[in-house]
């Protein structure tokens, strides 16, 4: 996972540090599933402790002594083994949490001889603990069920033959052949055959996406498009494939996504960092009130054995178990079902930050117009040949890895024809603005207008002006091209919105998010005309990176947490400098999984409100869930304090703990109602 980026001003994003002191387990209590009976040890276990205090509560309705004695200390000992295991090691860290405090309070119900009470606090306590891992374990479950979804084997083209390897010793360029209806072992590009391919697993997209051989066998992952890549895990359809393994088995977007999600688990967020707070000066204080209570004979007239076993009970009424469990089985729940649904959040702090946002800005090419832009005109000075200009342009642009300079490459290319081609060296990008390089011995630069300011690159002539603001004018991205010491001309490009952006746009006020702007670096006209369109309240053009940055620096004064969505890449960082930044089409690009909050693993628009919904889901069953297990407390404590027996307190103590987590697994079934 990438390492946590600094906030401009506030420090570590929140949710962003790791959990030392927890382990990333759930509330802290990690008991060891391990033992004799695997991973059912603890609920063998207990139920062996509830079956042990049956047996000792009946046989002390006839007997009394050491017979039902026997089975008392026999409940003690199952109810209480992993108990103690976990009270040991937290003492080892000089932690004194909830299980040591059932400890206390068992200890104390045998001290005044109350046997059978101490015997019913650990069954339950340990019973509930041992249901609470196996619900959690769904969640888990749901999780680790990415990793199972990449073939164990994969079949090899070795000359004329094909061999069965094991998915872990597939090597880049291996030729893996994919037959029909299997699941794909690697990230490769496609260099022969042709099928459709279901990427939910991966990307989370509704409907196969067709594959096709790429022209270039050689191209890389990243540069292919995606009719042209596949992702490991996914399933093939009709048609048999050849893969050209791109990265190694431990490298894949899939597993780079399972190891991101589960180390989300360990992602402390904001409400998570509160109850840590809370309990570390709730527990002391449990301590010392218990510690008065139990001198309540000194002043009521009462003996020893009443104050010590009511100050036991409020003890166990007091212990916030809920409390622990509650926000922990709500993040997993909810990172787990985004998962599912193709989007990767990075931990609880995005999570909840995600459901609580006022405002979202949104870059404008490849997020909310389509990721393909088309060359619409070609326009040059007078005495320049057409193909002049677009050779040049063409050869310094396929050097250019920016979604404008695919389209100059792919239009401009068909455009010449035949006639020959240039070719460019020496490249080097001028951030937000263009790109320079050499060709047939001359410096050739191709940007925006605004590139043209005599500082980067000579002053645009008045000829070159006027047709650059002529095409701004009808609404295109222009891009002027010199070369040597001549303007060539300018080419006008256009993007259209995506057929889903508008319906996104609505969908998302409809969940709260009050202010929808966009950032471009396009021209002002440009961006005015898309965000009118899609019906956004504003529209910024002609911004470079550092402008992005400090429009959502001034977003987070007026209206609070924001989010940044675009591709991860040019828009770095202005999505490090956002309440939370979410990249589009993650799936393919290894700078957006890095630098994101979260990831919408498909190029599809239309996962963000899915997103959204699910984080305003999860924030709304994380307050259900502190007011059951503070409201538990509140109750508990009175009532112990006026006569309740530990018995009772145990059984609506574990309840309220079941009850949250039951209550945070109705995120794994969520659904975007919205859609």
């Amino acid at each position: 996972m990438a390492t946590a980026k600094p906030h401009p001003e506030d420090g570590e994003k929140p949710g962003h540090e790791h959990d030392h002191d927890g382990g990333g387990e759930a509330g802290g209590h990690d008991h060891a599933h391990g033992g004799v009976f695997g991973e059912r040890t603890e609920l063998i276990f207990a139920i062996g402790s509830g079956v042990a205090l049956a047996t000792g509560w009946l046989i002390s309705l006839r007997l009394t002594g050491l017979a039902p004695l026997a089975f008392f200390l026999i409940a003690y000992g199952l109810g209480g083994f992993f108990t103690l295991k976990e009270a040991i090691e937290n003492l080892r860290k000089r932690q004194f949490e909830i299980d040591s405090l059932m400890l206390v309070a068992a200890a104390g119900a045998a001290a005044l001889g109350q046997w059978a009470e101490g015997a019913l606090l650990l069954f339950l306590f340990s019973i509930g603990h041992a249901l609470e891992h196996f619900a959690m374990g769904r969640a888990r479950r749901a999780i680790e069920a990415l990793a199972k979804l990449a073939p164990e084997r994969a079949s090899v083209r070795r000359g004329d033959t094909v061999v069965e390897v094991p998915v872990e010793d597939l090597q880049i360029d291996d030729i893996v052949l994919v037959r029909p209806n299997e699941r794909i072992a690697s990230d490769g590009v496609v260099v022969a055959g042709q099928s459709s391919v279901d990427q939910a697993p991966v990307t989370g997209e509704s409907v196969p996406v067709d594959k096709r051989p790429v022209a270039d066998p050689a191209i890389s992952f990243e540069r292919a498009s995606a009719e042209h890549r596949v992702f490991a895990g996914t399933i093939n359809g009709a048609g048999a494939l050849d893969v050209r393994v791109a990265r190694k088995a431990s490298e894949t977007t899939l597993a780079r996504v399972v190891k991101m999600v589960a180390e989300a688990e360990a992602q402390r967020s904001p409400t998570q960092q509160f109850t840590d707070k809370f309990e570390r000066i709730f527990v002391p204080s449990v301590l010392i009130g218990v510690g008065l209570l139990m001198l309540a004979f000194l002043v009521i007239d009462e003996p020893f054995s009443v104050s010590f076993y009511r100050s036991m009970a409020v003890l166990v009424a007091a212990s916030p178990c809920a409390l622990a469990i509650s926000v922990p089985s709500a993040v997993l729940s909810g990172v787990a079902r985004a998962g599912r649904g193709g989007v990767l959040v990075k931990g609880g702090g995005p999570l909840e930050n995600l459901g609580t946002l006022n405002a979202m800005a949104f870059d404008k090419t490849g997020t909310l117009t389509e990721g393909k832009p088309r060359v619409t005109d070609v326009r040059p000075l007078e005495a320049v040949d057409e193909r002049e200009l677009l050779a040049v342009a063409v050869a310094v642009e396929a050097l250019s890895d920016h979604p404008l300079a695919a389209a100059v490459v792919r239009d401009g290319g068909e455009r010449l024809g035949d006639h020959p081609r240039l070719v460019a060296d020496g490249a080097s990008s001028l951030t937000g603005k263009g790109v320079q390089a050499r060709v047939s011995g001359q410096d050739a630069v191709i940007g925006k207008p605004g590139l043209f300011d005599g500082k980067d690159a000579p002053v645009l002539s008045e000829a070159m002006r006027a047709l650059a603001e002529d095409l701004e004018a009808q609404g295109r991205t222009v891009m002027v091209v010199r070369h040597g010491d001549r303007f060539l001309g300018a080419l006008g490009l256009m993007v259209t919105p995506r057929s889903a952006a508008k319906g996104v746009i609505a969908r998302l006020r409809t969940l709260g998010v009050k202010r929808i702007i966009m950032l471009s670096g396009d021209n002002q006209t440009v961006a005015s005309g898309v965000a009118k369109e899609l019906g956004l309240d504003e529209a910024r053009g002609g911004l470079m990176p550092a402008d992005k940055v400090a429009i959502i620096r001034e977003l987070k004064a007026q209206e609070g947490k924001v989010a940044m969505v675009g591709d991860g890449v040019n828009d770095a960082p202005a999505m490090a400098n956002a309440t939370v930044g979410v990249a589009m089409g993650a799936a393919g690009s290894d700078v957006a999984l890095e630098t994101a909050d979260v990831a919408l693993m498909a190029d599809d628009l239309s996962h963000l409100p899915f997103a959204v919904g699910l984080s305003r889901q999860t924030s709304r069953i994380i307050k259900q869930n502190l007011w059951v297990s503070l409201g538990m407390v509140v109750v508990l404590i009175p009532a112990t304090l006026f006569g309740l027996k530990i018995g009772a307190a145990v059984v609506f103590h574990e309840g309220s703990t079941l009850l949250v987590v039951a209550n945070a697994l109705r995120l794994l079934a969520y659904r975007d109602r919205t859609a």
